[in-house]
């Protein structure tokens, strides 16, 4: 089989994006290539674009335009007195597509997990900020219903109690083990009308 290096180092790099093995990334590349100018080439003038002109917003974890600053926590056209918190942009993007939630949004990038994965990369100490700087009244936890969704959840928790926010996480309806992201629309609707306030604890 006719071997070309670039040919072979795109097929590596698109076979590591999610659901994609080494076949259907080949499938991938030739298609691009058979289709040079309506595809291919657009595609790398876009991905040279995200490149340099998209980052993660150090302050809410949302992802941003480098030119036009952060939509979702430099809004200026609304003020909201909530925040949600999620573990990645996929799960904002889903929670969003719903319509039945409007506030701001705090990304975390991940979870608390015994994994190497550490707090300072998770952005709770400017959400703690955020909280106290914009009179944040509630703060929603949507971290998944997984064991590192439910650390994470207790972290932020103890993280908020010295703030006047309450704390309320998404009812019990979302499955065990489910990512947000995966959630149909009428389950993050009953989960968001039956969220639950967390009480913090005073020592």
């Amino acid at each position: 089989m006719q071997e070309i290096k670039e040919i072979e180092e795109l097929v590596k790099l698109i076979s590591k994006l999610p659901g994609l093995g080494p076949r259907s990334s080949r499938r991938i590349v030739l298609k691009l290539i058979n289709n040079r100018e309506e595809i291919l080439k657009p595609t790398a003038n876009s991905l040279a674009k995200v490149f340099k002109n998209v980052s993660r917003c150090q302050s809410c974890g949302a992802l941003k335009s480098n030119i036009e600053g952060c939509n979702n926590c430099e809004n200026i056209k609304q003020k909201y007195n909530k925040i949600c918190v999620v573990e990645t942009v996929s799960d904002q993007w889903a929670i969003e597509n719903s319509n039945i939630y409007q506030g701001y949004f705090h990304i975390l990038g991940g979870t608390v997990s015994s994994l190497g994965q550490r707090k300072e990369d998770l952005l709770i100490n400017s959400l703690v900020e955020r909280v106290k700087r914009d009179n944040i009244e509630e703060v929603i936890i949507a971290t998944s219903a997984t064991v590192e969704g439910q650390t994470t959840a207790y972290y932020i928790q103890d993280s908020l109690k010295n703030t006047i926010a309450k704390v309320s996480r998404l009812a019990r309806g979302i499955p065990i083990g489910t990512d947000v992201e995966n959630l149909d629309d009428g389950t993050l609707v009953a989960a968001f009308k039956n969220r639950d306030r967390i009480e913090n604890s005073s020592d």
